[in-house]
């Protein structure tokens, strides 16, 4: 099969990145599997090494670069305009009141497809390799983890740092700056991989407790493959990842708390490790979306109708927590 994925920007990205990193995974394992791979991008994106062609972006318009040979085109942005061959778009955020998608849109949870009226999904999976484990790490139930955009209200930074301060516990803030005089709260900025993993090996559970529909949460398997169990909140596709052994969904503020003042030892890592190989590799995603791409590729349709956001809400709108 010949795929063609295309980006804006340079691939694989230098920072932390959750859709430029699925991307850069998938054509990876497609390659390995024997399929041609081709990556519309920016000239500087250094994928060839494993087995990608580069075709460099050169405008806007990039439909007229789409080699003649490709079977099917796999979108993870929305574009403004039809492509003329079989393509494929998947949906990593939330869609705004009234914008449509495709009928050929996938989407990366159950609850995600759910809300944008659709059945079609391809949960994210990681490249584990990145991810190397440690057996047997203890836990002391010291140290957090935020790992998500801290300026961005739906994350809930703010009921992080209030429940860590209340129960004198240590957060460790990945994913902007936050100015504090508290000495249990930790803020690094902006991180890249290898800061990342140390952060994850540091600490003892990521908090999730997110006031949005989050569709997948990327973070929730990156800290479950180093063995970390997960706090979150009960909205969007928290309770599909977020299963019995690997976490807490939190309903409230109040049961947040309780969550982290608990000394709480009864989470195995290496289950929680296990758990993400089986059910969050990035051989796993790629198994599913090569079905989709068989469907696509026949002319069949993915939705009966086009999928669009039905939750009612702006999909920043703050859930009640």
């Amino acid at each position: 099969m010949k795929i063609l994925f295309e980006h804006n920007g340079i691939l694989p990205i230098k920072r932390y990145g959750g859709t430029e990193r699925i991307i850069y995974w998938l054509m990876k394992d497609l390659v390995k599997r024997g399929h041609k791979v081709y990556l519309i991008a920016n000239s500087a994106s250094d994928v060839k090494q494993h087995g990608i062609e580069l075709i460099p972006r050169t405008s806007d318009d990039w439909r007229r670069l789409i080699p003649s040979v490709v079977d099917i085109v796999h979108l993870f942005s929305p574009t403004n305009f039809e492509l003329d061959c079989p393509y494929l778009l998947t949906v990593e955020g939330n869609g705004q009141e009234g914008e449509a998608y495709p009928k050929n849109t996938v989407f990366v949870s159950k609850k995600h497809a759910q809300n944008h009226a659709s059945l079609a999904y391809v949960y994210n999976g990681i490249d584990l390799d990145e991810y190397p484990y440690r057996k047997g790490t203890t836990k002391n139930w010291k140290n957090f983890l935020f790992l998500a955009k801290a300026k961005w209200k739906v994350k809930n930074l703010k009921d992080c740092i209030k429940v860590c301060r209340k129960n004198n516990k240590h957060l460790h803030v990945a994913g902007g700056r936050v100015f504090t005089f508290s000495r249990y709260i930790h803020s690094y900025g902006m991180v890249d991989q290898v800061r990342k993993l140390e952060l994850l090996r540091r600490t003892d559970a990521l908090l999730f407790p997110v006031r949005w529909h989050e569709p997948f949460g990327i973070a929730i398997i990156e800290a479950m493959a180093l063995g970390l169990p997960v706090i979150g909140s009960p909205y969007g596709s928290l309770p599909e990842l977020i299963k019995r052994g690997t976490g807490i969904i939190c309903n409230n503020y109040d049961e947040f708390v309780e969550a982290v003042s608990d000394d709480n030892n009864r989470f195995r890592p290496d289950e929680i490790r296990n758990y993400v190989e089986n059910n969050f590799s990035i051989q796993k995603m790629a198994d599913d979306y090569m079905l989709y791409y068989d469907k696509v590729i026949k002319g069949k349709k993915i939705n009966r109708i086009l999928p669009t956001n039905v939750t009612g809400n702006p999909p920043e709108t703050l859930l009640p927590f």
